[in-house]
């Protein structure tokens, strides 16, 4: 991967610039939904079998689980700027704003099973955090230099 950032040779998706960071929103969006949905789908997949063997009712998994994978490529994002006040500003902001966005959508789906509230409280998490720190980051490290 280094090789490839110092010969300037960019491949795979989320495209990403000489830094390491994910070049568009839509990128980033995209990444995370998806990895967001292989995420459901594993917690699905092991809820089934679980509820199959009788080791418990199907849909009783917390679904907020499913941000794992979008957390990792937040994570990457954030590694890949400069240590500095903006990216941590904006994270912090970010994280804030998505987990508060997030709480809300899950407690109002409050009434469907733990599945199915986590993961659309996951969803909006990942949305919210994207439109955030995406934006964020680029605006306040062009204001601090």
């Amino acid at each position: 991967m280094t090789e490839q950032r110092e010969s300037g040779q960019q491949g795979g998706f989320p495209r990403r610039d000489a830094e390491g960071r994910v070049r568009t929103l839509g990128d980033l969006l995209g990444v995370c939904l998806a990895g967001l949905v292989i995420g459901v789908l594993a917690l699905v997949l092991f809820e089934w079998a679980f509820a199959s063997f009788g080791a418990g009712d199907f849909g009783h998994t917390n679904g907020w689980l499913a941000v794992i994978l979008p957390a990792w490529l937040f994570w990457d994002d954030f590694r890949a700027w400069d240590f500095g006040a903006a990216r941590v500003a904006a994270a912090f902001v970010a994280l804030a704003v998505a987990v508060l966005v997030g709480l809300l959508v899950a407690g109002l789906a409050a009434g469907f099973p733990p599945l199915l509230s986590g993961a659309l409280g996951a969803a909006a998490f990942t949305v919210v955090y994207a439109l955030v720190w995406f934006p964020g980051v680029r605006w306040l490290a062009r204001r601090t230099g």
